[in-house]
């Protein structure tokens, strides 16, 4: 048998074995019914992913709790994953910097067959298991960074290649899967296998696993931010406002958070250059510029922390 269809076989095999490739009887029908009847279903599907996700809430922990500790010695995080998996690691690392004021090198997103791949296919990239390690050779990766490596299925090439790398330079590599006993959970230090079962069309990985990966990520970024001291009392307190809505926000969170009037506000975030976090330390201690920018670096950056120490 020729060595092409060997590997068809092989590749056969290991998709009937995935449960995000199962095709289930109860489906077959779906073509048949009305409109309303299909959203039903559909949402009844979409209902499981967050108990999945909850499941595995030990190992999110522990790679929250990781990231965070080299967020804080200078490390990145890194996403690396192919098709709809690779589209949301960048999609989630492209909104850190407006969220959180994060320099866009600190959340990074990789995918296979680079720029081209997040808008159109790029026909066999991620097949290509030495490509995501080009890619962080270039980007210098180090001990101090972590590299998360998404695929539904679990079994990407470039993904296990990416994380087989990382991991061999002490960066802390986290998996996150849509099937059990994954290739890419095997090759990294915390596997994050959210088992969410056969898709409401079935191999349409974009549906369940891709909701399943968004919630995980949201978690990664979102909670490791909040630990850095990116928030306070649950609102965003280092967004750029690089726009007329944002602009908005951060006077009206200025407003909120400090009892202010909005004209107040908008006086203390033009003497803080725009810093929300800034503005609201020279409220609530009654310093200059100068005083709440030396007391927020004293606290890391935590207001909570550098309110009490001016207090």
């Amino acid at each position: 048998m020729p060595n092409d269809d060997v590997r068809l076989t092989a590749l056969l095999s290991v998709l009937e074995s995935l449960d995000t490739e199962a095709s289930t009887t109860e489906r077959g029908d779906l073509d048949l019914l009305d409109t309303a009847e299909l959203i039903r279903r559909m949402n009844a599907e979409d209902r499981r992913v967050p108990v999945a996700v909850a499941e595995r809430a030990t190992e999110i922990a522990s790679a929250i709790d990781g990231i965070t500790e080299r967020f804080r010695r200078g490390g990145r995080l890194i996403y690396i994953g192919a098709g709809t998996a690779g589209r949301i690691g960048v999609l989630d690392a492209s909104e850190c910097p407006p969220t959180f004021g994060t320099d866009p090198s600190m959340v990074v997103g990789l995918i296979a067959g680079g720029e081209t791949a997040i808008r159109s296919a790029v026909e066999n990239a991620e097949d290509d298991d030495e490509a995501a390690a080009a890619s962080l050779r270039d980007l210098d990766l180090s001990a101090s960074d972590t590299v998360v490596g998404i695929s539904a299925s679990g079994r990407t090439p470039y993904v296990v290649g990416g994380l087989d790398y990382a991991r061999g330079l002490g960066a802390l590599t986290v998996a996150i899967a849509s099937n059990a006993g994954s290739a890419i959970g095997a090759a990294a230090e915390i596997a994050i296998e959210v088992v969410t079962g056969p898709e409401f069309i079935s191999g349409s990985t974009r549906l369940k696993s891709g909701t399943a990966q968004k919630l995980v990520v949201n978690m990664l970024t979102t909670l490791s931010m909040i630990k850095l001291g990116k928030t306070y009392r649950g609102v965003m307190v280092d967004l750029l406002a690089t726009n007329e809505k944002l602009h908005a926000r951060s006077i009206r969170t200025v407003s909120q958070l400090a009892g202010v009037g909005v004209d107040e506000a908008s006086v203390a975030l033009r003497a803080a250059d725009g810093s929300v976090k800034l503005a609201l330390l020279m409220l609530a201690a009654d310093a200059s510029p100068e005083a709440a920018a030396s007391a927020l670096v004293d606290a890391d950056g935590i207001l909570r922390d550098a309110i009490a120490a001016l207090g």
